[in-house]
């Protein structure tokens, strides 16, 4: 059988790596519209190892993530990428944050995530920077990789497996015949599937992720993040610390007007930001959690606004930033009634899946995700 996989990253990549592992004699081709794996948001992501504990009992992110985390780690340590293994705390600012905590501990009890509360006299045994209200949630699973590094091993790995990479090639000028297709395209991931008239009450819109790179003194020991909004999928501004021990805060969730909105013009697309504008224009006056999110967002253009929300998880802030490359978030838009797609979401034909909504964690996911996607028996969830 001949497989074409479109999109070069670590989801395209991983199902890839599983279906070889299932039928060794296919052949597999992956093409995507760059020049290397990995340019977006698979290569453009914090590397961070989710433990699960955000996610309902009933999603697949709640589903995969855990197990997601334990597949990631074997894979690196089979590949030898570092794993820096940091631990993370989920920080209150109030009282009233306590009890989204709470909720968090039981989803981790239910994922199997590993999370529990600590006492704020724990939290800064675990790191001394740390600033929390009475509790804090404790994930010990939660690590960090360089993503480069892991897309980088994977494709070696199908390579020398004999998959086959084809780059510069967008899938409309793909023109060889194939057998079975896998649409794993990211930010291009709908229109894909509406051009086989699949998800047409989908579209994806972009959310910017801003990060600045802390150049200071203060240093910290853990990834720490603030109590989420748990009504939305995004996590808020936090600390990384990343693999090789840099320390970036962010990432901001702003909408974007093109779905490779990086910085300033650059990729501008004119059909595009019509597209999406049109989109975010009627989410902004149906939704009003659209709005309270919009304009709460856009002010993290300022870069004093996103060191302040950050100065709020810590004890101790002092020193430069700098501005760190930013990321993409392709999210999926449920058109019907412009909500986000909070799930995974994955649409199947007999010779055909279409990876619709890959977002955080699906990095973590991965492997988990596309033994799901190919059908492991104890993960048939559809």
């Amino acid at each position: 059988m001949r497989v074409l996989i479109v999109g070069a990253g670590i989801i395209g990549m991983t199902l890839a790596y599983e279906w070889q592992k299932r039928n060794p004699n296919d052949d597999i081709i992956i093409i995507d519209k760059e020049s290397h794996e990995a340019v977006h948001a698979s290569g453009k992501n914090s590397g961070i190892l989710h433990a699960g504990f955000y996610y309902n009992s009933d999603s697949l992110k709640a589903k995969l993530t855990a197990d997601g985390n334990r597949l990631m780690k074997e894979f690196c340590k089979e590949k030898n990428i570092k794993i820096n293994e940091t631990g993370k705390l989920v920080v209150a600012k109030n009282e009233e944050e306590l009890e989204t905590l709470k909720e968090l501990e039981k989803r981790s009890k239910s994922n199997n995530a590993g999370a529990y509360l600590i006492s704020e006299e724990e939290a800064k045994k675990i790191d001394e920077n740390a600033k929390t209200h009475k509790f804090a949630l404790y994930s010990p699973n939660t690590a960090s990789v360089n993503p480069r590094e892991v897309c980088k091993a994977l494709r070696k790995d199908l390579e020398e497996k004999g998959v086959e990479f084809i780059f510069n090639m967008p899938f409309g000028k793909y023109n060889k015949s194939y057998d079975f297709l896998i649409n794993a395209a990211g930010l291009y991931a709908d229109k894909i599937a509406h051009k086989f008239n699949i998800g047409q009450n989908y579209s994806v819109i972009p959310f910017k992720g801003l990060y600045l790179k802390y150049l200071g003194i203060d240093k910290i020991k853990t990834q720490i993040y603030p109590v989420p909004n748990i009504k939305n999928p995004f996590l808020g501004v936090h600390f990384t610390l990343m693999a090789d021990n840099t320390i970036k805060i962010g990432p901001t969730a702003i909408p974007a007007f093109w779905r490779e909105n990086y910085a300033g013009f650059s990729l501008f697309n004119f059909n595009e930001i019509m597209e999406i504008l049109g989109i975010e224009a009627k989410m902004f006056f149906r939704h009003k959690w659209f709005r309270n999110l919009a304009f709460y967002e856009m002010k993290y253009y300022l870069p004093k606004n996103l060191i302040n929300e950050a100065k709020k998880l810590v004890y101790k802030l002092r020193g430069d930033f700098k501005v760190y490359p930013p990321g993409i978030r392709a999210q999926l838009v449920n058109l019907d009634d412009l909500s986000l797609v909070m799930d995974f979401l994955v649409e199947k034909r007999e010779n055909q899946i279409h990876i619709l909504n890959a977002v955080s964690p699906a990095f973590t996911a991965a492997f988990a995700f596309s033994k799901y996607v190919l059908g492991e028996k104890d993960l048939e969830l559809l």
